[in-house]
């Protein structure tokens, strides 16, 4: 019903005659001789999307690549806030031309703090031109009806004051795109961008279609696209010779070998029609052929093995199509029993099918159950019959069952490659290509299913990777930022999936929320480096979660969307020198925040009110952790803590517990331990106190510098390179080591510490024992947990100094 009334909608954008005068969408100001238009509503998320991308990096190193990287160079100084058109063009020298179509705010390019911008005031006809130069790069740019319009050619900026013609049938693809993907492409009707997406040379762009409209969506490992392609002229479009014909399954890759470079498949519901539309894109007489070989048969492919072509029939009816090949059966040979015949006439397909079939050699056939398979040397039909009973066909790897997730069953034209014909069709279409590292690139695919009169469009291009062992660790992501990364990245919730995200903040103060699958979702600047860990609360009480956290002088609260929520953030005059403690004491989402002033605190509700209630101001000198809210039956507990004090407050701020013994304290923060609240001192001794004051003091035998991290049952204890999970010690190699962290997930215990200086990640389990394939190597502490749902668990830690590495535990 979904993909009908999806369909019904398309019938409709395509069918709507009314006539549109008046400018009122970006579209309405793309240049005319635009060739290809990009779409994107954030412009972050595109540029972090493309550095991340493994293809598009391997892409980045050809010549086509860096003049159009070059030649927008603007856009890394445009902060949009809305949705921008990025319109590409060459000009009468062939050379590339751009424009900039978005809305106007005033932070959209900000010059005042740009070094080497020069700035120039043109008039043309009333109007106001401004020139601009960057670093020696200049381009012009006019504001008009609310739109900033920016361009490389003064001629393109000045065009756009005349009355010129809305292109209808443009802003009709336009309406289809989504607002939500990475990006979004149109391509016009003549582009010079794209020479063929095929690897028949007889098949170009120029003759295939008119206008083509995708959204795509760029992730690390593959990059996936959904859209629509409509040409105008029925006769001169080759798209257009599946008209009146229903897709049909596409089986080709269940004969085709996996060891060939791919295969082409197209299919037809009635070959009489598919005939009269090729006759007529041909310019043929539309005079029956004699034959009556493909009255039966619902699907023609192309199989491609380096120059040598096989092409397969795949009849619903073996003995008619078989009767039509009874003056063929010439016998020339066997192969694991299957006969080999020969066969007359060679151009057969390439003269019926032309352009889909341009190999004239078909002097030799074999079948293979429902499929007829035609080829130029017997070596190909043997290699094509060995797989076919190996059962090592296209479709039984494991590579092509991940793409086929992404694909319709049926289509009109399909077409599969290896990474050598990959290589062949981004050689057709990118000057001054590279030797492509595409060898991971096991199995791309490209789509189209004929509807009405438009067609889907759907492709993937896929890193392939091989399956996991067993309690082997394998990286997942691996995310570059712009610049280096301050704080150490963690998990937070998404509340719409259940899943888990990625947050971090470089040291340029921008925050990112990054998809567990590498994407950026938002980047936004915040005033000052985030104290510890980010918290989540639901300040409306909906199941909509915000992320809340403290820097040096603010208090923010931000949105799934990257947007402060009123009426934060907050600002302090005096310095917050503790992470943010969050309580929520009854679990009913009435949210405290104390704040930490070296020995002030400072208590808040999320209306950003001071909770007049909370009667504690001040400790007797700084408090050297981060405040805490534990429970113990009934009763509430605050804990606060300097160098030789701790307080163990009630609700409202008053002493609750006066532990019976002073100490001196080290920094470490205080847990609940088997209902005690714990903390060690400054000599290294453990220290634990109950609810009635009681104190106990254990030598642990550590140093000064040490660290502790307790569950409700379980001690742990790093003392320079001795970690000690419960009683049992482990000896680690010498290094410096990150606080270690406990966690409790399916009822099983993990701890977690980094080598600071070996760039190593240790996991062990509860028996203080190295987890399997551990250390890996990471460059700060870790976040564990179960990010997507799945058996397995990931965690995250830093890279490189601007990357963010996520591995996965199998």
């Amino acid at each position: 019903m979904r993909v009908f009334c999806f369909s019904l909608l398309l019938i409709l954008v395509f069918n709507c005659s009314k006539t549109k005068k008046n400018r009122s969408k970006l579209i309405d100001f793309v240049p005319k001789n635009t060739s290809v238009i990009l779409k994107t509503s954030n412009l972050e998320s595109l540029k972090s999307s493309i550095n991340n991308s493994d293809f598009l990096q391997k892409v980045s190193k050809t010549d086509s690549y860096k003049n159009i990287e070059n030649t927008l160079s603007i856009l890394s100084y445009l902060k949009p806030k809305n949705e921008i058109l990025i319109c590409l063009s060459k000009d009468s020298k062939d050379s590339l031309q751009y424009s900039i179509i978005t809305k106007h705010n005033q932070q959209l390019f900000e010059t005042d703090s740009l070094p080497n911008y020069i700035e120039e005031t043109l008039s043309y006809k009333n109007k106001t031109i401004t020139k601009s130069t960057l670093n020696k790069d200049s381009f012009y740019s006019t504001i008009t009806d609310s739109i900033f319009f920016a361009s490389s050619s003064k001629d393109i900026v000045t065009t756009l004051f005349s009355n010129a013609a809305i292109n209808i049938e443009l802003e009709k693809m336009y309406n289809i795109t989504s607002d939500d993907k990475t990006i979004s492409v149109i391509l016009k009707p003549d582009t010079t961008f794209l020479e063929s997406f095929f690897i028949e040379d007889s098949l170009s762009f120029k003759t295939f279609t008119n206008y083509i409209t995708a959204d795509v969506s760029i992730n690390q490992d593959d990059i996936l696209f959904n859209g629509i392609t409509k040409a105008i002229d029925s006769s001169k479009s080759l798209i257009n010779i599946f008209k009146n014909t229903l897709p049909q399954e596409n089986q080709t890759q269940n004969i085709t070998p996996s060891n060939s470079d791919g295969f082409m498949s197209f299919t037809f519901d009635d070959y009489k029609t598919l005939e009269t539309n090729l006759n007529k894109f041909n310019g043929k007489d539309s005079i029956s052929n004699t034959t009556t070989l493909f009255n039966d048969i619902i699907e023609v492919g192309i199989i491609y093995q380096g120059k040598d072509q096989a092409i397969v029939l795949n009849s619903i009816d073996v003995i008619a199509t078989k009767d039509a090949l009874l003056s063929e059966k010439n016998r020339i040979g066997s192969y694991r029993e299957v006969p080999l015949f020969g066969f007359s006439l060679p151009d057969m397909f390439s003269k019926t099918f032309a352009p889909l079939v341009s190999f004239n050699n078909t002097n030799r056939y074999c079948i293979l159950d429902n499929f007829f398979v035609f080829a130029g040397s017997t070596e190909m039909l043997q290699n094509i019959i060995a797989n076919y009973q190996n059962k090592t066909t296209l479709n039984k790897k494991a590579y092509f069952q991940d793409i086929k997730n992404h694909l319709s069953d049926a289509s009109s034209l399909m077409q599969v490659v290896n990474h050598t014909s990959l290589k062949t069709i981004l050689n057709k279409n990118i000057k001054g290509g590279s030797n492509y590292k595409l060898n991971n690139y096991n199995t791309s695919a490209l789509q189209f299913i004929y509807e009405t009169n438009f067609a889907h469009v759907n492709g993937i291009i896929k890193k392939s990777k091989t399956k996991a062992l067993l309690h082997s660790v394998s990286e997942e992501l691996n995310i570059k930022l712009d610049t280096d990364i301050l704080t150490n990245p963690q998990f937070v919730k998404n509340h719409i999936t259940k899943q888990k995200e990625i947050v971090v903040q470089d040291i340029n103060n921008n925050l990112y929320l990054f998809s567990n699958k590498g994407k950026i979702l938002w980047k936004k600047q915040i005033q000052g480096a985030v104290l510890g860990t980010i918290k989540q609360i639901d300040i409306y009480k909906n199941g909509r979660l915000q992320l809340v956290f403290a820097t040096p002088n603010k208090i923010y609260v931000i949105d799934r969307n990257g947007k402060d929520v009123a009426p934060f953030p907050i600002k302090f005059n005096d310095e917050i020198t503790q992470p943010l403690a969050l309580f929520d004491y009854d679990k009913n989402k009435n949210y405290r925040l104390l704040v930490t002033q070296g020995k002030h605190v400072l208590m808040y509700n999320v209306k950003a009110q001071i909770v007049n209630g909370f009667t504690f101001k001040s400790a007797n000198s700084t408090i050297v952790s981060q405040p805490k809210h534990f429970r113990i039956g009934s009763k509430d507990y605050i804990t606060l803590k300097t160098k030789n004090k701790l307080y163990i407050l009630d609700r409202t701020g008053r002493t609750r517990v006066t532990p019976k013994t002073s100490s001196s304290y080290s920094n470490q923060p205080v847990f609940l331990y088997k209902n005690n609240f714990t903390t060690t001192t400054s000599d290294g001794n453990l220290i634990t106190i109950d609810s009635r004051g009681n104190t106990a003091v254990k030598n642990l035998n550590i140093s000064e510098k040490h660290y502790l991290e307790t569950s409700s049952k379980t001690l742990v204890v790093l003392d320079e390179n001795k970690l000690t999970i419960k009683s049992k010690t482990t000896e680690l190699d010498y290094g410096d080591y990150s606080a270690p962290h406990l966690f409790y997930i399916n009822d099983k215990i993990y701890v977690a510490t980094t080598d600071k200086q070996a760039n190593k990640i240790y996991l062990y389990n509860s028996q203080a024992k190295l987890l399997p394939n551990f250390p890996v190597y990471g460059n700060s502490p870790i976040i564990l947990d179960n990010i997507d749902g799945d058996r397995n668990l990931e965690f995250v830690s830093k890279g490189e100094n601007n990357s963010i590495i996520l591995y996965q535990i199998n």
